[in-house]
């Protein structure tokens, strides 16, 4: 990407913006259907950094502090068109009242919008996803054949809807935990496995391969190893295309990235974090496989380590005992339901817990992600930036990064990061928060 100090020129936001969903289940379905109603005046945005968040310019006197959206010349939601894939054939308007997070009586209003989106078939293989079959699927000689249906199918809708510009977001259901083999040490390598359908090739990996194949934005809202692989990065640089994730940040793991950068900056220890879930969607039921567990139990493990930074504070953490446990409830629905029990250690080693129950809703913490997203990776992308956008770990519980550097879990440095990126591509005076001009 651009790392020099000039800032790019930034393409206008010209035209259609077609926004790619991978999956039309809970999450695809309540961001279409947000996006559709603030459109239509029947609710604000609220959750959405890019429509509803501020960017502070200059020094604190001057007083400015535009609206994002207003500051960066993002796609309007007007200009956003929707196309999706799914292994069900049910249109956007079956399928949210099928996922039952949003009340029937808005999706009526909507109807007619999500009616129009119906899915193309889907790439997959149930190797990938173990707990769920449908009948929307492609057939192909080999995994090549699917990739190329893949992009047949982007330039297809890119023509129908008139679209000038695309983003893709994987929404899909967590894969199956899969390591880094040689077939992801390069493009030619990955290339080669796709002629002879490598088992190590999954279905994610083939929609993140078409999307970069075309210089298109990709984001991956789940953990799966998709486009943090070499031979993805490879083709990102190729054809400039920016690419960000994983798995989104919406309910414990959000709390997570609230609270323990706050427990750090006081220097409290932490001698144990037990957190446990229960959830009753589609996502509930495909992590009841032990396999998808995993991976998804990586991605939710990971963050506490790097805030923490035990090496650097044996005496506070070194010996946290962290445990993560997703259980299937099928009554619970959408509605996901997150308990943590964190035991804390304050000034002369006496003990305190925090105890925190988050009765959330996921696809309405997540539906924000998804848009927040595509507006931003189109933004990349007419800025001249691609491969990893490491200023997008916000939105992320596994955020992608340089080899060379940890990832950054803090919520709060995350978003300076992001806010100081677009305060970058404008032209804007960074902020250090340091603050001294105001006092010499």
């Amino acid at each position: 990407m651009n790392s020099g100090g000039v800032p790019p020129v930034i393409a206008p936001a010209a035209g259609t913006l077609g926004v790619l969903l991978v999956g039309l289940g809970a999450v695809a379905t309540t961001t279409i259907a947000g996006v559709v109603a603030i459109r239509k005046g029947l609710a604000q945005p609220i959750g959405s950094l890019s429509q509803m968040g501020t960017v502070r310019l200059g020094k604190r006197t001057e007083g400015r502090y535009p609206r994002i959206k207003d500051f960066v010349d993002l796609a309007r939601l007007d200009d956003i068109v929707f196309g999706a894939w799914d292994i069900f054939d049910d249109d956007a308007y079956a399928a949210a009242r099928t996922a039952g997070v949003l009340d029937p009586t808005l999706l009526d209003k909507l109807r007619p919008e999500m009616e129009a989106i119906t899915p193309m078939s889907a790439a997959f293989n149930q190797r990938y996803v173990k707990r769920l079959s449908g009948p929307n699927v492609k057939n192909g000689r080999d995994k090549k054949d699917l990739a190329e249906q893949l992009i047949a199918d982007i330039r297809a809708f890119k023509t129908a809807h008139g679209c000038s510009r695309l983003v893709m977001v994987w929404c899909g259901s967590t894969e199956v935990f899969m390591a880094e083999g040689p077939v992801h040490q390069s493009l030619a390598a990955f290339e080669k496995g796709l002629e002879r359908s490598d088992d190590a090739i999954s279905s994610s990996m083939l929609y993140a391969y078409a999307a970069l194949s075309e210089g298109i934005p990709f984001a991956n809202a789940a953990p799966n190893l998709t486009a943090d692989i070499p031979a993805m990065l490879e083709l990102a640089a190729k054809t400039r295309s920016p690419i960000c994730g994983n798995d989104m940040k919406t309910g414990q793991t959000l709390i997570k990235t609230i609270i323990a950068p706050g427990l750090k900056a006081r220097l409290l220890g932490v001698r144990g974090w037990y957190s446990t879930n229960i959830l009753g969607n589609r996502d509930g039921e495909v992590l009841d496989d032990p396999e998808s567990f995993r991976t998804k139990e990586e991605s939710k493990k990971s963050a506490l380590d790097y805030i923490f930074q035990p090496h650097l504070y044996p005496d506070l953490y070194k010996d946290l005992s962290h445990v993560v446990r997703i259980n299937y409830y099928p009554p619970r629905g959408d509605n996901k339901e997150g308990w943590d029990n964190i035991d804390i250690v304050g000034w002369l080693g006496y003990p305190m817990q925090l105890k925190i129950n988050f009765l959330c809703r996921d696809s309405i913490l997540a539906a924000p992600i998804v848009l927040d997203s595509a507006l931003f990776l189109d933004l990349a992308k007419r800025s001249g930036l691609y491969g990893i956008q490491e200023w997008l770990s916000f939105y992320y519980k596994a955020p992608m990064h340089a080899p060379e550097v940890y990832p950054e879990h803090d919520l709060f440095i995350q978003l300076m990061k992001l806010k100081n990126t677009l305060r970058f591509l404008k032209g804007e005076e960074l902020i250090t928060h340091l603050g001294r001009e105001y006092y010499d």
